[in-house]
């Protein structure tokens, strides 16, 4: 990483603490923390993983939203146009900031996890994690260009926050009826991986052990949801979310 982008990065970084991210994001984490304690130990290896699937989705939509939103309040996107730092520059550094943050954020869900009296359960219970830490890496990321797309289109954060109950509507509806087997097949299992959302629960459920082998399984859905994932997000970075950047920095400047 070169050092302005190192700069910048560390720019987002600080403004996501002075917009008060960093403050939800603990506050998040408490609130699941008291929630995983009154849980039954049983249903924890379900829930773990759905928490830290809203996390690393809908959550990072909802801080990039946040921060592109108060960004245009103070009209920090268009003085950046005046210095010397490129379009894709400023993009990624917004990707890379926000997947810090959302990292920390679901790695202190993991800690408060633990610490919610289930550390020996968590310990039988065989989580890979640097699978779970590849997998939460590659959603939010995938997830927070999502969400710069989606914040150049949105008049106002109430308008993103709108938006954002469409695709839970949407998207992650299914993806949680077939989370919990309210819905189950082969067939509905195969046809929801070109659900983003499912294929972000397939990449990040692998470090957890299959419920009835007990073992770490990488299946065929696994390396699909990988694939999907990984070359969609490049896709939505390289043709929309850089070309479409100054267009949506030229116009909050009011030029």
């Amino acid at each position: 990483m070169n050092s302005r982008l190192w700069i910048l990065v560390k720019g987002e970084l600080s403004r996501l603490n002075k917009y008060g991210v960093f403050s939800i994001s603990i506050l998040v984490a408490v609130i699941w923390a008291v929630v995983l304690f009154l849980l039954d130990e049983g249903i924890l290896g379900t829930i773990l993983p759905f928490v830290l699937l809203l996390d690393a989705t809908m959550m990072s939509v909802m801080y990039i939203g946040a921060e592109m939103h108060f960004e245009k309040t103070e009209s920090t996107i268009s003085t950046m146009l005046v210095t010397p730092v490129t379009n894709g520059e400023m993009v990624l550094s917004k990707v890379l900031g926000n997947t810090i943050h959302n990292l920390a954020s679901s790695l202190l869900i993991i800690i408060v996890f633990f610490g919610a009296g289930k550390l020996g359960y968590i310990g039988d219970l065989g989580i890979n994690i640097f699978i779970v830490v590849f997998g939460i890496l590659l959603a939010t990321s995938t997830f927070t260009i999502l969400g710069l797309i989606l914040s150049y289109y949105q008049k106002d954060f109430t308008e993103m926050l709108v938006t954002m109950f469409v695709l839970v509507i949407f998207l992650m509806l299914p993806s949680v009826l077939l989370m919990f087997g309210v819905i189950n097949g082969e067939f509905w299992e195969n046809i929801m991986l070109v659900n983003p959302l499912e294929a972000a629960q397939q990449v990040i459920t692998a470090g957890f052990p299959d419920s009835e082998t007990g073992d770490i399984v990488l299946n065929y859905k696994y390396f699909i949801s990988l694939g999907y994932m990984l070359f969609g997000g490049l896709l939505l970075y390289f043709f929309v979310a850089v070309p479409r950047f100054q267009d949506y920095a030229v116009r909050q400047s009011g030029v």
